[in-house]
Formats: structure tokens, C-alpha cells, sequence
């Protein structure tokens, strides 16, 4: 139940019993005033009688009046009550229908002087009272009701709107601001400020970590090019070449971290066009120099960037073949490929929170950085695709890319589709996650 239910049920809830619990109390107070006043009454009369009997005048009544000796429709409990010698008044249903009953012992004579008064009267003013008292409590009900809903869909609507944006912080956008969109002194409203607070720290804090990293690849990229060309003047023997692939792997890396501080500053635009997936794909798996089994369910037209589909599959299958087991498996049905191997499958951090740069399931740090599937599902952002990573119920990783599709070519005679297919880029060397 959303939080608007609960208020409106709640405050429904307490608008009923409190309506209910003042209408009874209304109910009974008119009801005891009414038969105190008809008892009065009754005593009254039977005074007047008894006064005037005692005096040998005649019995006389009118209206709702009736005093009558040894009336035998009196009510057993008053006629007992009486012939006790004492006097009394009862409420009771009679032939001609309720009424107010006072009764009296005669004095000497053993005889019981009762007078009865009409209750009906009284009993429809009760009646239309309690009409009454329903349609105010339905009203106010109804009010109480329809302001608890406003409240509560004003509250629901502000925290609502809160979580949107703290969801679209959470999903990279930390230049968001609740404050902007929550009005309101009120708690949700401090809800929001601190939100807002906690997100400005967290983008000064990116910013920075994203300076560090671009300014360190950066400066790294000078005495780097130093070093190359110094290990390639360096004479020919097992040393210079392990010193050579150590300074080339020292590139590499250097190069990835400067790829990755520009995906995460999205600055990067893609040059998408339509490309025919399944050149594509042969070329980059010619590109990678891996056994890969290619199975084609359905070739389409894709709209992508080649360069960035290179890079992306070119690290998923060399990902695949570095930390998973044979055969590494390339499925492609119309605009979605599927990579899939034979090994432990990812692991469980992997699948939970996704790539993470520097953190990869080898403990010897040696066979990769944790930089490839962090590069992947950046070109993947950048050219509008998605990337999913699974694993197999049967055993291995599976990693899922979804292309955008291409527009049809009749509708669009500018369309490129692809025909220079060139290796103009090869994919990332070090693609470990």
C-alpha cells in the first residue's frame, strides 16, 4: 500500500470512529433528555391527579394526558411497583404504541391512580435527529476524508518526485538537485536539502577522482614515450624484450586509464551510422586472432559506431578467452550478440554491482587491471546500446550486447551501411574484469 493509501486509510479510519462515537453520544444524550421530559411530565400529571381524586373532583385529562384508576393496560412492573406503596414512572410499549407510564397508590382506598403520556412524539424528533446526526457524520467524513487525501497525495507527490531524482543521481546525473523540485519547509523538504547536499559532495568528489586519473595517464604519457623509445634503442637479447613488453603493457594501461577518464566526463560523441552486423563481427573477431565460434541466427542493419562496436567486442571476447575456458561462443540474432564461455562465470561482485575499474576476480594482478569491461560498458553507453553480463545455468559467463537498430534504408537513401569496414582500430589489449 502506497503511502497516500495508508494516510487516507488512516485518517478515514479515525474521521469514522470519531464520527460514530459523537453520534452516539448525541444519540443517547437526546434520547435521556427526551424521556427525563416525558417522566416530568408524567409525574406531573399524576401529581394533578392525585390531588384532584383525593379531593372527590372527577378524573380529567387532554392531549397526551390520561389518568385512569386501576388501568389494567398499566405495566405489571409499575402496577406491582405501586401496589407496594410507592410511587413511579417506566417507559414501556403499550397497545397503542410507546408511551411514558407514572403511577401512584391512592391513599385509603387501595386503589392505583396511573396517568400514560404518548412517546411518539418524542420518538420521531429522535428519529429526525438521528437523520441529522448521519448526514453530518457522512459530510464530515467525506471532508476529512477528501483533505487527509489532499495531504496525503501533496506528501506522496513531493517524496515521489524526490525519489526520481535521487534515482537519476544514483544512475550518474549527480548535477541533479531535489531542492529545485520540492517546495515546502517541512521534513520532506530537509529530506531534500540533505539529498542535495549529499549529491554535490559526491560530484566534487568524482570530479576530482576524474582529474586525478586524466591528469596522472596524462602527465605519465611524456616519460612514458621517453621510456619507449629508449627500450627500442636497448641491444637485441631476452632482457631488452621483456623490458619492452613491460613498457608496452606500461602503454597500454596508460592509455586505457586516459579512455576511461573521457568516458567518464562523457565527453565522448559517437559517429554512428548503419553498419551490416555480421561484416562487422567477422572482422573484429579477425581483428582479435581468437578461435571464436560465430553462429549467425539473423543478420541485420545496425545503427553504431564501428570503431567503439570494435572496441566493445574485441574486449568481451578477449574478457572470455583471458579468464573464462573453451570454446568462447559468438552468438548474433538480428541486433543482438551474445558472448559466451566455458569458465567459472563471473563473479558474484561482477553481477551485482557491475564492471569496476581496478577490481578483477584474478588475484594475481598481473594477467589484467579490471579496465576492459569497464571500457566496453562505456562505448556501450556513449553509443546508445546495452550491455548485460550473466551467467550460464549450465556453467561459463554470458555477456549480452543490444544494438540500436538501423533505419530502413528506403526511408533513408543517406544511410551509410558500412562499406568501409577497414581494421582501423584494434581492440583493447587488456580486457580483463
Amino acid at each position: 500500500m502506497t503511502l497516500r493509501r495508508q494516510i487516507a486509510t488512516a485518517v478515514a479510519a479515525i474521521s469514522v470512529l470519531v464520527a460514530v462515537a459523537v453520534g452516539l453520544l448525541v444519540h443517547q444524550a437526546m434520547v435521556r433528555q427526551h424521556v427525563d421530559q416525558a417522566r416530568d411530565s408524567a409525574v406531573t400529571a399524576l401529581d394533578a391527579a392525585l390531588g384532584s381524586y383525593e379531593r372527590n373532583e372527577e378524573l380529567t385529562g387532554g392531549g397526551r394526558r390520561h389518568a385512569v384508576l386501576d388501568d389494567p393496560e398499566l405495566p405489571a412492573r409499575l402496577r406491582a411497583l405501586a401496589a407496594g406503596g410507592r410511587r413511579g414512572s417506566l417507559l414501556a410499549q403499550g397497545p397503542e404504541g410507546e408511551s411514558v407510564w407514572a403511577a401512584a397508590p391512592v391513599r385509603g382506598r387501595g386503589e392505583v391512580l396511573s396517568v400514560r403520556i404518548g412517546f411518539a412524539q418524542d420518538r420521531q424528533a429522535i428519529a429526525d435527529l438521528d437523520r441529522i446526526i448521519l448526514l453530518a457524520v457522512v459530510a464530515s467524513v467525506f471532508i476529512t476524508v477528501l483533505a487527509g487525501v489532499l495531504v496525503a497525495d501533496r506528501i506522496s507527490r513531493r517524496l515521489r518526485t524526490a525519489a526520481t531524482a535521487a534515482r537519476a543521481i544514483a544512475a550518474g546525473g549527480t548535477d541533479t538537485r531535489i531542492g529545485e523540485l520540492v517546495d515546502g519547509r517541512d521534513e520532506v523538504a530537509d529530506l531534500a536539502a540533505a539529498v542535495d547536499l549529499m549529491s554535490r559532495e559526491l560530484h566534487r568528489r568524482l570530479e576530482d577522482e576524474q582529474r586525478f586519473t586524466a591528469d596522472v595517464a596524462h602527465e605519465l604519457r611524456t616519460p612514458l614515450t621517453g621510456l619507449v623509445t629508449a627500450a627500442e634503442l636497448l641491444p637485441p637479447g631476452r632482457p631488452t624484450q621483456l623490458v619492452q613488453n613491460r613498457v608496452q603493457a606500461l602503454r597500454a594501461l596508460v592509455e586505457d586509464l586516459l579512455e576511461v577518464s573521457r568516458l567518464d566526463a562523457d565527453v565522448e560523441l559517437p559517429d554512428l551510422s548503419a553498419v551490416p552486423l555480421e561484416r562487422a563481427v567477422r572482422r573484429t573477431v579477425a581483428l582479435t586472432g581468437l578461435e571464436v565460434e560465430v553462429e549467425m541466427a539473423a543478420d541485420a542493419s545496425v545503427r553504431t559506431d564501428l570503431r567503439r562496436l570494435d572496441r566493445i567486442l574485441g574486449n568481451l571476447l578477449l574478457n572470455a578467452d583471458r579468464h573464462g575456458g573453451g570454446p568462447i561462443l559468438l552468438h548474433v540474432d538480428g541486433h543482438r550478440l551474445t558472448v559466451r564461455d566455458h569458465g567459472p562465470g563471473f563473479p558474484a561482485e561482477l553481477l551485482r554491482d557491475g564492471p569496476q575499474r581496478f577490481r578483477t576476480s584474478v588475484r594475481e594482478r598481473g594477467r589484467g587491471h579490471g579496465l576492459g569491461l569497464t571500457i566496453a560498458q562505456g562505448h556501450t553507453r556513449v553509443i546508445g546500446a546495452a550491455l548485460t553480463f550473466t551467467n550460464h545455468p549450465t556453467g561459463g559467463a554470458v555477456a549480452t550486447l543490444l544494438l540500436p537498430e538501423a533505419p530502413d534504408p528506403a526511408a533513408d537513401p543517406a544511410a551509410d551501411l558500412g562499406a568501409d569496414l577497414a581494421p582501423d582500430l584494434a581492440p583493447d589489449e587488456d580486457p580483463s574484469p
